[in-house]
């Protein structure tokens, strides 16, 4: 069990089959084998997120709905050694906390934020996210996501790296490829603690619950169905730190 991790928070709370321990998973051995847990604060949202709030056994503060990107941004001004991580999905990073996010990576500002993209409102029953698939079957599109009232899915990093200038870090990875995403956090991580910019990783994860999917339907979802519309890979390297996640 990795330093970082609480014992009375074992087994994690989230539904058999979410993807958000996987990903936290990955970031508490990151932050084990980076050395930084002394150091680390971890900043969760509102949603399955909060889940997460005792998860670490780090400092730890759970913010309002869309609100932790500012509350780690303002962490991390107030103590400029501390290595701050927001914590979130798409819902509150893209819809309630787009704004937060997209002004927070345009000032550059020298933080890690970590999104899970699980295509949906998950906690509140399953509703359309900004992240919601074309066609795809929500609560609240019972006859798929139409595009042409509602747009695309949101492209995050895409935008995050549009937006950041030189010296940030962004990146899409996937629960299904846990060796690529935890290099991608690694760098992520190193990336703040060089004091480069803003670093933003986007990651695929599954809701088994809400996409009223069996086993193999899941995996088959993350696998092949979502990457088809969200590109994985790095999106933005500082020219410090050469690509290759």
């Amino acid at each position: 069990m990795p330093k970082s991790w609480r014992r009375k928070s074992k087994p994690h709370k989230f539904c058999p089959g979410c993807g958000h321990g996987i990903a936290l998973r990955a970031l508490g051995q990151t932050i084990d084998e980076l050395g930084i847990q002394d150091r680390a604060v971890f900043g969760c949202d509102i949603g399955c997120s909060l889940l997460a709030w005792d998860f670490f056994n780090v400092d730890s503060v759970q913010t309002h709905h869309g609100r932790t990107t500012p509350v780690i941004t303002g962490v991390k001004r107030a103590n400029p050694n501390l290595i701050c991580i927001a914590y979130m999905g798409d819902g509150g990073g893209y819809a309630i906390g787009s704004q937060h996010l997209v002004n927070a990576a345009a000032r550059n500002e020298p933080i890690t934020v970590i999104l899970v993209n699980n295509t949906l409102y998950a906690m509140t029953g399953g509703q359309m996210a900004p992240t919601t698939l074309p066609g795809q079957i929500v609560e609240t599109a019972p006859y798929g996501r139409d595009v042409a009232v509602t747009g695309p899915p949101m492209q995050g990093p895409e935008m995050v790296a549009a937006v950041t200038p030189e010296g940030a870090y962004v990146a899409r990875g996937t629960i299904a490829k846990l060796t690529q995403l935890r290099k991608m956090m690694t760098r992520a991580l190193q990336n703040q603690m060089a004091g480069r910019g803003f670093s933003f990783i986007e990651v695929l994860s599954t809701c088994p619950t809400n996409w009223r999917t069996n086993a193999r339907e899941t995996l088959t979802f993350v696998e092949k169905t979502m990457p088809e519309h969200f590109k994985i890979g790095e999106i933005k390297v500082p020219p410090e730190a050469p690509a290759g996640a």
